[in-house]
């Protein structure tokens, strides 16, 4: 995708002047694909394709209201049926979520109008004759879609994934076949690469990555985790991760956090690159990379943040840890990384700011009530975190502590938002929120 301002985005126009000028294009032509690049880039800053978006939950340039809660800068409402925590996803016009029944039964993939709130489908994708325990926090829809032009992929952990034409709402292919016990119920969103689809089954019996081919469901690779967990409980091997997809020193990594151990794959053949042992379970936060640092955080574990050099091969523990911080770090909701800077609002309440490059803390505070189990986002530098119970805080992004403002909504949020343009999407215990400045 071009993005206005990119180096990838000005380095191809010039070519393509250059190439029409050589080969005595039409000026009105040249113009026509300008246009068309430039649009295309605007388009591209509008979507919003996977569990934190494209940029590790940021929308730089979104001008999105500091007052919000029921009934401020709310252009539209909508109920939500059933339970699910996965998080919206946007394509064009597009917004995309998942939900079930309580009883698991019952899953589906529900597509709305960004624009308006209305519904654009509504698909029955699967049913289940027999359902596994779900633990009441979690539900049995809370892994994040990934959307791209024409597709978008649901996964509901080993219950099933499936591709959707997103104009037909037609499943294109499903996978029900890969067996795991999540045990506490299922939330490893999937990442597009290139035509692979990566997501990560870490259950309390078998423990893999697995990548699909994104146009026919077919396992490209499989790769069994392979980790010492130091015990036979297996819910002390559970995790619900994410991949973040990064390339280093020419090296392309899937990079994908699990319980005890962060393991980093070839993407092209699930080859292990290398490992990393931090110890802990319950991994949920998305990697984050920058600066030739990748920023891990275990879950339960002492180390509970690490960061890492993602250069050698095999076990680089004792090799490639260049600090770990244990203070106030969250173990559901992912950091953000801005300016140099990580960002972090933990389970309960405590905000905090700390150096990307070292891990000393700049600032850390309580900020807000009640638990976070939402990721917070980005934009125009604030920064918005959405807690259980419906409350939520503002915070502007700094060296200096700064509570912008306190908000409140009817319902809690479990999802974290998504942003397109000019509007933040936000999907609660019960509804679905546009927020937008009137």
């Amino acid at each position: 995708m071009y993005r206005c301002g990119d180096l990838s985005f000005t380095i191809k126009t010039t070519n393509l002047i250059k190439d029409s000028i050589r080969d005595g294009m039409q000026m009105r032509a040249l113009y026509l694909m300008l246009i068309l690049l430039f649009v295309g880039s605007l388009n591209a800053d509008d979507n919003w394709t996977h569990f934190r978006g494209d940029q590790a939950g940021r929308a730089d340039d979104a001008q999105l209201p500091t007052e919000l809660g029921e009934g401020k800068n709310v252009k539209w409402k909508i109920p939500v049926r059933g339970k699910g925590w996965a998080s919206p996803v946007i394509f064009g016009d597009q917004l995309w979520t998942i939900t079930a029944t309580v009883d698991g039964s019952k899953m589906w993939a529900l597509c709305f109008d960004k624009n308006t709130g209305e519904t654009i489908h509504d698909i029955l994708v699967f049913e289940n004759e027999e359902v596994r325990f779900c633990h009441p926090t979690n539900s049995f829809a809370s892994c994040t879609p990934a959307i791209e032009e024409g597709t978008v992929y649901v996964h509901f952990g080993s219950y099933g994934t499936a591709a959707l034409n997103t104009k037909t709402g037609k499943k294109i292919w499903e996978r029900r076949d890969l067996e795991c016990d999540h045990w506490r119920g299922p939330a490893s969103s999937p990442v597009i690469d290139d035509d692979r689809l990566i997501v990560s089954y870490d259950g309390f019996d078998v423990q893999f990555v697995v990548a699909f081919n994104k146009e026919t469901g077919e396992t490209v690779w499989k790769k069994d985790r392979g980790i010492d967990y130091g015990t036979d409980n297996g819910d002390r091997k559970k995790a619900y991760s994410t991949a973040t997809v990064i390339e280093h020193q020419g090296r392309r990594q899937a990079i994908v956090p699990s319980a005890m151990e962060t393991i980093s794959y070839n993407p092209e053949n699930g080859e292990v690159l290398w490992r990393v042992r931090h110890g802990g379970m319950n991994a949920a936060c998305r990697p984050l990379f920058h600066n030739g640092l990748v920023y891990i955080t275990g879950g339960d574990g002492a180390r509970a943040m690490v960061a890492v050099s993602p250069e050698g091969t095999g076990d680089i523990t004792n090799t490639s840890i260049k600090w770990e911080f244990s203070k106030s770090v969250p173990r559901r909701a992912s950091q953000l990384l801005i300016d140099g800077h990580l960002y972090m609002m933990n389970d309960q309440g405590v905000a905090s700011c700390i150096q990307a490059d070292s891990g000393e803390v700049v600032w850390q505070q309580r900020a807000g009530t009640g638990e976070f189990r939402s990721s917070p986002v980005f934009a125009n530098g604030f920064i918005y975190c959405f807690s259980v119970e419906g409350a939520g805080v503002v915070l502007k992004a700094g060296v200096e502590f700064e509570k912008i403002a306190d908000f409140e909504f009817e319902t809690g949020f479990q999802a974290s938002p998504a942003i397109s343009g000019n509007s933040m999407f936000l999907r609660s215990i019960t509804h679905l929120y546009c927020i937008e400045s009137e």
